[in-house]
């Protein structure tokens, strides 16, 4: 059973960082795609960052690009995503996600079968 456990996430003012954690167990990863996704009140889920576990190959949002980094620890089997230079509008709860099933692309979620149960994320104007 895939288990996901997000951590770090918290109210940070605009211009900080934060990095968020995501272990993950359950099963090897290797030829699966982890990412993360995040959703703010009234709005759709939205694709932050995500990796291919096999290659290391990694892609990021455009909202996102050169502000976040996602990587990954392989003997701790977690991943990670660095924040920088977060905006109020990054304000969300953030999702750590395993594939699974039918790979549509590591963009989109409907190709994650695994969730994690978020992380709330604030910044602050």
């Amino acid at each position: 059973q895939v288990q996901l456990v997000e951590s770090g996430g918290g109210l940070v003012q605009a211009g900080g960082s934060l990095r968020l954690s995501c272990a993950a167990s359950g099963r090897t990863f290797s030829g699966y795609g982890l990412g993360w996704f995040r959703q703010a009140p009234g709005r759709e889920r939205e694709f932050v960052a995500a990796i291919n576990w096999s290659s290391g190959s990694t892609y990021h949002g455009d909202s996102v690009k050169g502000r976040f980094t996602i990587s990954r620890d392989n003997a701790k089997i977690t991943v990670y995503l660095q924040m920088n230079s977060l905006k109020p509008e990054d304000t969300a709860v953030y999702y750590c996600a395993a594939s699974g099933g039918i790979d549509y692309g590591l963009r989109y979620a409907r190709t994650y079968a695994y969730w994690g149960q978020g992380t709330q994320v604030t910044v602050s104007s």
